[in-house]
Formats: structure tokens, C-alpha cells, sequence
């Protein structure tokens, strides 16, 4: 290999999309990969064959051994935890969308639900099209069991995807709809585009308000969002449709700065789920 150094370089965003989707975080991804970059450094890489395969196999495998760290924290988290999202214009938002389309909050929220190793073998398999035998070298487990882990989650995946999914176009029109209906103070238009058993999931880590449980059905669910914006942060604060991970979201800023992040999972014409990214500490990457 006559440039390791820049042999992870190009594998980096790599990298950084397979941690990304096995932590659901950033920051932890960018650990993480760092600490694949020093053990990189420290191998003969004359006896590495395949870089790639090499490298997500190391990636993998400090990804999930800081994701039953991060486990053990997130238990005492105050009130539900999302994950932490990513600007497509920041510097790692080309990096965890590279390899596939579907980083959308919602897709994370599902693979969340999923066991550490099912949800690794997924990934793997799935987004980085590493065969059975390599990812059972990830994990530590034979081909037999890796093809039944992703067995599992693919219908776990299966089941949880909406029924009627719209491409990026379509979930862009709906979310604008949203957004121009919230500017007009337009309830209608706003109950209209909500399923009736919509959920709504809030992450303010015990910093910023947010609703500490799950709110289900589209009366709640804009009650509390109109309560939010009825709040003085909430009066001065604007709404701008942006990319982040890899989808068009509501950002939200007031005169103190960013306030949080708002995604909308949407089945057919109508938002099904809204998730909403206040906690500060998950904000850096927006």
C-alpha cells in the first residue's frame, strides 16, 4: 500500500456513514472513526487485502462497543432521545448521506429500535453491501447468524415503513405546506395535513422544553406546537426549510440562535410522525 494515510482519507466518509447509522450520532461517529484512524495507523498494511473491508470492520466494531457505553446513558436521558442530525451543507453531511438515500430522522428512529448487532449487520449489509462472511467478522459471528440478524431486521424495517412513501419531491411539497400554513396561522390547513394518529417526539435533553412522553392524534399534537410558538422564543423565532439528513426539514432560529430541528415522516399526503431536535448538545452539525 504506498498511502495509508491517504487510503483512509478517501474511505473516511465511509467511515463516518456506517457510525453514523449504528450511534445515530455525530459526534460519537466522529470518535469513533478517529479512533479507527489509530488503529489504522498502527497495522502492517502490507498484510491488509482489502482496505475497505478492513477498515468498516474496525469502524463497526468501536461503533458498538460505544453504542452499549452510550446505552447505559441514554437510560437516564430526561425524556425521550432522538437522534442527532446533520445539515446537508455541514462538513460531514455529504459524508453520512454518501452511501445511501435513506438517513431521513424517521429511518434512524426505526434502525434505533433495533438490537445493537441486528441493527450493525443491517447497515452493513444493506448500505455498505459487505457479504455475510465479512460482516460476520465485523460482529464476531458466523454467516448463518448474520443472515438471520438482517432477516430480522429488514421486517422489522419492512414493518415500520409507511405504506404509501413518497420520494424526496414529494415530502419536500408537504413540508413547505406545513411550513407556509404555520406562517399564515392557517389551523385548517394545518389539522389537514396531519394523520389523524399522528405521533410527535421531542428531544430537549432537560435543557429546552419538550414534551416528555410521545404526543399522539393531530389535536395534541398542534396544540403543542402552537403552544411552542406562542411562547416569547417561539414569537421571535422563524422557520426556514432546509436539507438536513438528506431531507427537507423545519429549522428553527431565534435571535439567540438555532432552536431545534423539525422532521416530518410522511405516508402519502399526510405527516404521520413529527420528530423535534431541541437539545443544544445536538445541534452542533446544523
Amino acid at each position: 500500500m504506498s498511502d495509508p494515510t491517504a487510503v483512509f482519507a478517501e474511505l473516511r466518509p465511509t467511515l463516518m456513514g456506517a457510525a453514523y447509522r449504528i450511534l445515530s450520532s455525530r459526534t460519537d461517529a466522529e470518535d469513533v472513526v478517529q479512533d479507527a484512524w489509530l488503529r489504522w495507523r498502527d497495522v502492517d498494511h502490507d498484510e491488509v487485502v482489502e482496505p475497505r473491508a478492513y477498515l468498516l470492520t474496525i469502524t463497526s466494531r468501536l461503533a458498538l462497543n460505544r453504542l452499549r457505553t452510550l446505552a447505559r446513558l441514554r437510560e437516564a436521558y430526561v425524556g425521550p432521545w432522538l437522534p442527532e442530525p446533520v445539515a446537508d451543507a455541514s462538513a460531514d453531511g455529504a459524508a453520512v448521506a454518501e452511501l445511501a438515500d435513506d438517513v431521513s430522522m424517521a429511518m434512524l428512529v426505526v434502525l434505533e429500535s433495533l438490537g445493537p448487532l441486528e441493527r450493525a449487520a443491517f447497515v452493513l449489509t444493506e448500505v455498505f453491501a459487505m457479504p455475510a462472511a465479512d460482516v460476520g467478522a465485523a460482529l464476531d459471528r458466523s454467516p448463518a447468524a448474520v443472515r438471520q440478524l438482517v432477516h430480522r431486521a429488514r421486517e422489522h424495517v419492512a414493518a415500520r415503513r409507511p405504506r404509501q412513501q413518497v420520494d424526496r419531491e414529494g415530502h419536500r411539497v408537504v413540508v413547505e405546506r406545513f411550513l407556509a400554513a404555520a406562517r399564515g396561522g392557517d389551523l385548517d390547513a394545518l389539522v389537514g395535513l396531519l394523520a389523524p394518529d399522528v405521533v410527535l417526539v421531542s428531544d430537549g435533553g432537560g435543557v429546552r422544553s419538550a414534551a416528555r412522553h410521545p404526543i399522539h392524534g393531530a389535536s395534541k399534537v398542534l396544540r403543542f406546537l402552537t403552544g411552542l410558538m406562542a411562547t416569547p422564543t417561539g414569537r421571535e423565532a422563524t422557520m426556514r426549510a432546509e436539507r438536513v439528513n438528506g431531507e427537507t426539514a423545519l429549522v428553527v432560529r431565534s435571535p439567540d440562535g438555532l432552536e431545534g430541528v423539525w422532521f416530518a415522516a410522511v405516508d402519502g399526503g399526510r405527516i404521520t410522525a413529527v420528530y423535534g431536535v431541541r437539545n443544544p448538545e445536538k445541534l452542533g452539525a446544523v
